[in-house]
């Protein structure tokens, strides 16, 4: 489920001005953190996966690319991540996904193709449901997932979970989820688990509103290929390519990997 930490890249190119959008109001403001490139379009939209932000080598892959081809570019952190505002046990998919439509709205104009890794593959897809409701689903040129999350919080955490994890959740409102990929336990709050649930899109077809192409490592431990292959199976009306790693793990960071996500870029603009 969870995205496993990268090792920070080192910036190869110029690195583009971290700014701030202020999201929420009152006790639920938070100061969310983004680098914007101006370019070409269509633009590219990075959303990172969960306890990852817009430093991973995915990110300043997209990055490095963008200005040797003068495109644009926005990259962002969620709450709680990275340079952005807020704890990290405050999140939820609300949450994430309120700010992530907001940065869109203010920060983009024109065609984009969302870039979504782990959970940013799943917000992605939220995102793409919310701004049809809004009649903008015109703004989505394309779409590229990678290892998408989708239903993360039920599918890859609740019902893996032992009955006694399930216990800790439930009666002391967070459970230290182990990783041998950081130093920390990732905390799984009661909330993220309860607000995941207003959510879920395996329960009914899915509109991506754009082409779609989705990358996925098939030794993935976190996000099994055949979990994609289901979300694969409920897209309804959109064209959606999915490509298997055979020795692909769930970063899908390789200089390989890195290639195949270019390629993927190249092939929606």
């Amino acid at each position: 489920m969870s995205q496993k930490h990268e090792s920070k890249a080192t910036l190869g190119l110029t690195e583009p001005e971290l700014q701030l959008l202020e999201v929420g109001a009152g006790p639920t403001a938070r100061r969310i953190a983004f680098r914007g490139l101006s370019g070409a379009g269509p633009g590219l939209v990075w959303l990172p996966g969960f306890k990852s932000d817009m430093t991973s080598t995915k990110a300043v892959a997209l990055n490095d690319y963008c200005i040797a081809k003068e495109r644009a570019l926005l990259r962002f952190d969620y709450s709680g991540h990275g340079a952005s505002s807020g704890e990290f046990e405050a999140g939820t998919i609300s949450r994430w996904l309120e700010e992530s439509l907001s940065v869109f709205r203010a920060r983009t104009s024109g065609p984009q193709i969302l870039v979504g890794s782990s959970m940013g593959g799943y917000l992605a897809l939220l995102l793409a449901r919310q701004l049809a409701a809004l009649n903008e689903a015109g703004r989505l040129s394309g779409m590229i997932l990678i290892a998408p999350a989708v239903d993360f919080t039920e599918r890859l955490i609740w019902e893996r979970a032992s009955d006694e994890v399930r216990q800790t959740i439930t009666h002391f409102g967070r459970w230290l989820r182990p990783t041998p990929y950081a130093s920390q336990f990732y905390p799984i709050t009661r909330n993220l688990i309860e607000d995941g649930r207003r959510h879920l899109l395996l329960d009914r077809p899915i509109r991506t509103h754009a082409p779609t192409r989705i990358l996925q490592g098939m030794l993935d431990e976190d996000v099994p290929h055949r979990h994609v292959q289901r979300l694969v199976e409920h897209v309804a009306g959109d064209p959606v390519t999915l490509t298997l790693v055979r020795d692909g793990d769930h970063r899908l960071s390789r200089p390989q990997d890195l290639a195949m996500l270019i390629n993927a870029v190249e092939a929606l603009s």
